[in-house]
């Protein structure tokens, strides 16, 4: 029963299988029309071998289209493309062979004797190199053409033929190809871009279609527009910084690159909005590419850039606007943190010149990053090595004190003059208020505050540091003022009592008053009696420490002294002059024998050429301890003046006798003058850092006694012990370097941060 079914259900399958082919026609002759028509398309349809020189079998294309009808009703269509991708895959080794010699004459060897042609003259090298490939792909579209099917066997077949055809050719091309394939696009993208195109390029990227040779190497073709765009932004960008590039750029991609990407990335479009819709993508990463490059070329150039400031402030409108496309803020950070460690925070830098760096270097960064995350982070290591420089504060403050007329200060005068800003805790309710940046670390604190100054002050804790050093610094230039003319310190202390408040400038309020009082007094003197002396009168107590000295005025000298403070002490009886003679400048007239000759010349100098007025010949040792014990190299310097005038002769090794009669090879030739004080020499006030060494000192006595009765103690122990001495005042750093001052000295010791007294 079985068997009978099954031969049954085969019966009624062999039928149905003969209907179709037979088409219901009489007897066999159905069957016969479909094997005729089956024998025809296979024979149309086999792969032909294009290098055959045999003339090619001419076929009548209707009788081809009967056959695919009738292959088609009876639903052979599968079977044939069946058969027809196998006779392609036995044909492949046509495509093989061709593909393998195209490839050779590309990769061919120069000949041993041509190298050094070549290598003279590459451009025709690669010119001549790549239309082995431009052959090739050409060839291989005609391989294409050939052995496609026809339309009307439908989309289906033509694709299963496509996909077989592609992978084969992708499978045999060797990696050289690649090569070849950049050189060609290289070359349609060069003659785009000089406007120079070759009709042939549309013939090619046709080609590159048809293979989908754009597909699969689309990330080759986009690396040599972005190759091309670095090239053009480093080539028209470095070092050009005056004027923003960016809006050039884009009108430079929009007019040369855009027409060439039409090829490659918006293939097939029928308009311009088709084909703007399909290079979106594609457009958009080149022009992030455009903003990298630049960013990158920025970020190599940004401390010549701050150094160029403001000069240079279209370059940091075109970096603040890539940044804000490209996220490369900390690379930024990091080229400008190393640029200034190699170039700027060494010993071999002027501190003048690092600060006039940062202060460029705070607008530059403002105008990148108003927020200032940029500069928190690049300024951290700068204000600490300014912070470690002992004369960052002396630079600061005279630039603030300046007159501006050298062109080196800090301050630009156009720059508003602001109190000093303090950091202000957040007020979250604020409404302009508004959260930190995501890059921004945990210390960070935004600041409103534009007024530079305050951002360099602000390096230090507090500002009693600065406010010090313009006592100082005012006190010299004080000093120094020959004509009486105060009015630009004057302005200076206004200027400053708007920055530092009135309360820390009353000590030069002070200084300035002792100033015009002194000049008040001595005209009271010279009315009482004239005098060739006109002291400046300062109050000890207000002013800072003037560098001591041991050194008496001698003779004539003395005696106007001694009749000055006599005539100051009936004007002002309640006042008692304390002199300090090795300070001011002293103008002399010297009678010789043969000879008179004027001289401006410091204190020490007139006292020595008195003392010779009592005998011709005093040693070194006997002038020194005539004026006080002064210090032995300045006594020589001192009597080397004399000596370059042709006063004085060193006789032997410190003797010295006065020249009542010239001597030497031109005797009545004009003496020369010592050069007077140079402009910018400053009377000798001791700097802050020298007096508050001087001030340690005095601590001394009180950190020898720790040690010696409690042993060895931390450094915030003894800061913290210190602190009940009367007018103690210091920081735990300024303590850590006197007590490594100390250490050097041998005087302590220190072990594992525990300090003690030295053996």
């Amino acid at each position: 029963m079985a068997s009978a079914a099954v031969r049954a259900q085969v019966a009624a399958k062999w039928q149905e299988s003969f209907n179709r082919l037979n088409r219901n026609e009489p007897g066999i002759s159905g069957l016969l029309a479909f094997s005729e028509a089956w024998t025809l398309a296979i024979e149309f349809l086999k792969p032909r071998d294009l290098s055959d020189p045999a003339p090619q079998k001419q076929y009548d294309l209707n009788k081809v289209r009967a056959a695919f009808g009738v292959v088609g009703e009876c639903r052979r269509l599968p079977v044939m493309m069946e058969v027809f991708l196998e006779d392609m895959r036995k044909s492949q080794h046509l495509i093989t062979r061709e593909v393998e010699a195209y490839m050779t004459l590309y990769e061919v060897k120069v000949p041993a004797p041509l190298q050094f042609v070549v290598s003279l003259n590459s451009s025709s090298q690669s010119n001549s190199d790549p239309e082995a490939i431009r052959s090739l792909v050409y060839r291989l579209v005609e391989w294409y053409s050939a052995w496609k099917p026809t339309a009307d066997l439908g989309p289906t077949m033509i694709s299963a033929y496509t996909l077989a055809f592609q992978t084969h050719i992708f499978s045999v091309l060797p990696p050289s190809f690649a090569r070849g394939i950049k050189a060609l696009v290289s070359a349609t993208l060069q003659r785009t871009v000089s406007q120079s195109q070759d009709p042939q390029d549309r013939l090619l990227w046709q080609a590159f279609d048809t293979l989908s040779l754009i597909d699969r190497y689309e990330t080759l073709i986009a690396s040599i527009g972005y190759e091309f765009i670095e090239s053009y932004v480093e080539e028209t960008c470095a070092r050009k910084w005056s004027e923003p590039m960016l809006a050039t750029l884009r009108a430079w991609m929009i007019d040369k690159i855009v027409p060439w990407m039409l090829y490659p990335f918006a293939r097939g479009a029928t308009n311009a909005d088709e084909a703007k819709t399909m290079m979106q993508g594609v457009g958009s990463r080149f022009d992030f590419h455009m903003h990298k490059t630049l960013c990158n070329l920025r970020t190599k150039e940004i401390f010549d850039i701050i150094v160029d400031f403001p000069e240079s402030a279209g370059a940091l409108q075109d970096l603040k606007e890539c940044l804000a496309r490209v996220d490369q803020r900390a690379d930024l950070v990091q080229a400008l943190r190393q640029a200034n460690n190699k170039r700027l925070l060494h010993p071999g830098a002027d501190t003048k010149d690092i600060l006039t760096h940062y202060v460029s270097t705070i607008k530059c960064l403002r105008i990148v990053d108003p927020p200032g995350v940029l500069l928190f982070k690049v300024a951290d290591p700068t204000r600490r090595y300014l912070r470690d420089r002992p004369d960052t504060i002396r630079c600061i403050v005279a630039s603030l004190v300046g007159d501006g007329e050298s062109g080196d200060s800090l301050v630009d005068e156009n720059d508003p003059i602001l109190p000093l800003q303090q950091p202000e805790m957040e007020n979250y309710s604020d409404p302009e208020w508004n959260p930190e940046p995501i890059d921004a670390g945990p210390d960070f604190r935004a600041s409103k505050s534009s007024d530079v100054i305050s951002t360099i002050v602000s390096i230090y804790d507090t500002k009693d540091l600065f406010v010090k050093e313009l006592q100082v610094l005012l006190a010299q230039r004080l000093l120094a003022v020959k004509d009486g003319n105060f009015d630009r310190e004057r302005r200076n202390v206004e200027i400053l009592k708007i920055r530092f408040g009135e309360a820390a400038l009353q000590v030069c309020e002070v200084m300035l008053r002792d100033m015009t009082d002194s000049r008040r007094i001595d005209q009271h003197v010279q009315s009482q009696k004239v005098s060739s002396m006109h002291p400046t009168i300062i109050s000890r107590h207000f002013w800072p420490a003037l560098e001591s000295s041991d050194m008496v005025m001698p003779g004539q000298f003395q005696i106007l002294q001694e009749q000055y403070a006599q005539e100051f002490s009936i004007f002002k009886p309640d006042k008692v002059l304390r002199w300090l003679p090795h300070l001011g400048r002293v103008h002399l007239q010297l009678e010789l024998e043969d000879r008179t000759l004027e001289a401006d010349v410091p204190p020490l100098e007139a006292a020595f050429i008195e003392l010779f007025s009592e005998k011709d010949v005093w040693t070194v040792d006997e002038l020194v301890l005539r004026s006080g014990s002064i210090n032995r190299n300045a006594a020589v310097k001192a009597l080397a003046t004399w000596v370059d005038m042709h006063v004085l002769k060193e006789d032997s090794e410190g003797v010295f006798r006065l020249l009542s009669v010239a001597e030497g090879p031109t005797p009545g030739s004009r003496p020369q003058a010592p050069k007077p004080a140079e402009a910018g020499e400053l009377p000798p006030v001791m700097s802050v850092q020298q007096q508050q060494a001087e001030q340690m000192k005095m601590y001394w006595k009180f950190i020898e006694g720790m040690l010696t009765n409690l042993g060895s103690l931390p450094l915030d122990r003894i800061q913290s012990m210190l602190k009940f001495a009367p007018g103690y005042d210091r920081t735990v750093e300024q303590l850590g370097s006197f007590m490594e001052a100390a250490r050097r000295e041998g005087l302590v010791n220190i072990k594992d941060g525990m300090w003690r007294l030295g053996k």
